[in-house]
């Protein structure tokens, strides 16, 4: 997916979050500003926004020195999705399909996004949670997934961001979890999950967890590693987790079943469906249609 001339005040929006959370020196701050904006006029508008986004925070990062910025919010959800995980774990055992609450669940974790939002509230996610089980979904696209995952032989699926790895958690226990392989990335980026976010919250202990070896908040193929490119190869099945993950492989040819929130009008616009709506659909679907 390329990039869009809205997706610029999204760019401009994170850096000043990031920065922020790392320091109060409005000397640094404008100095990482003025930079962002410099790297935004050169970027190239038919690459994904993740690629410019890994671009602006690598930058953020080297200038700041501080590795992590957003490991306190990180921190914060997966204990958040932690608390909450008993009382849904019981949701979805006790529904009358629980691949399909889990499924539901999954999609609404994919609220903490902290790529598109600010600020994200407890009671946010609590919203986002209790509307998921009654809002509209594509019930022929939840027969295809459970049709592909019951018939694939080895899955791949791309997390997106800490705490919401809680609620991917709750769909692969669902799932013939012996055939996942669990990706985070390889290092630092927004609010996505790393190796230390999946240990945290028990995803080592009930699947093997790789990184993808890059730092992107999505999954550009020709950036990550070749151990992760060779493992994404051979999978018979790929779910891809998020609107990062969608930007980036919404071209690639491969099995792929994506599964997010749109936050922003550029991508609703883009699926054809509202802002918010659960999206659970193929790579191939008719709705992933460029529109201007």
């Amino acid at each position: 997916m390329r990039t869009y001339f809205d997706c610029i005040p999204c760019f401009v929006r994170q850096v000043l979050d990031s920065v922020r959370m790392t320091t109060d020196d409005e000397q640094i701050q404008e100095k990482v500003l003025r930079e962002a904006l410099y790297l935004g006029s050169k970027m190239d508008l038919s690459q994904s926004p993740p690629a410019m986004a890994q671009k602006i925070h690598r930058f953020i990062r080297e200038i700041t020195g501080v590795k992590d910025p957003y490991l306190e919010v990180k921190n914060r959800f997966n204990k958040l999705g932690l608390q909450m995980y008993p009382e849904l774990k019981q949701q979805v055992e006790t529904s009358a399909d629980p691949l399909e609450t889990a499924v539901r669940l999954a999609i609404a974790g994919n609220i903490i996004d902290f790529g598109v939002n600010s600020v994200i509230e407890q009671s946010q996610v609590e919203k986002a949670i209790a509307e998921s089980l009654t809002e509209p979904l594509d019930m022929e696209a939840m027969e295809e997934f459970r049709d592909a995952t019951s018939q694939a032989e080895d899955i791949l699926y791309l997390g997106d961001n800490a705490g919401e790895i809680v609620f991917d958690r709750l769909l692969i226990e669902q799932l013939p979890y012996e055939k996942i392989t669990f990706a985070v990335k390889g290092g630092p980026i927004l609010n996505d999950a790393t190796i230390e976010d999946a240990q945290i919250v028990g995803l080592t202990d009930i699947v093997n967890v790789i990184d993808n070896g890059s730092d992107a908040p999505g999954t550009i193929l020709e950036s990550c590693s070749e151990v992760f490119r060779r493992r994404f190869d051979k999978s018979d099945l790929i779910i891809a987790k998020g609107q990062g993950n969608f930007e980036t492989l919404c071209d690639v040819d491969k099995n792929l079943i994506f599964m997010l929130k749109p936050k922003c009008v550029v991508l609703a616009r883009h699926l054809g469906c509202e802002i918010g709506s659960l999206v659970l659909a193929r790579a191939n679907h008719s709705e992933f249609i460029e529109r201007s």
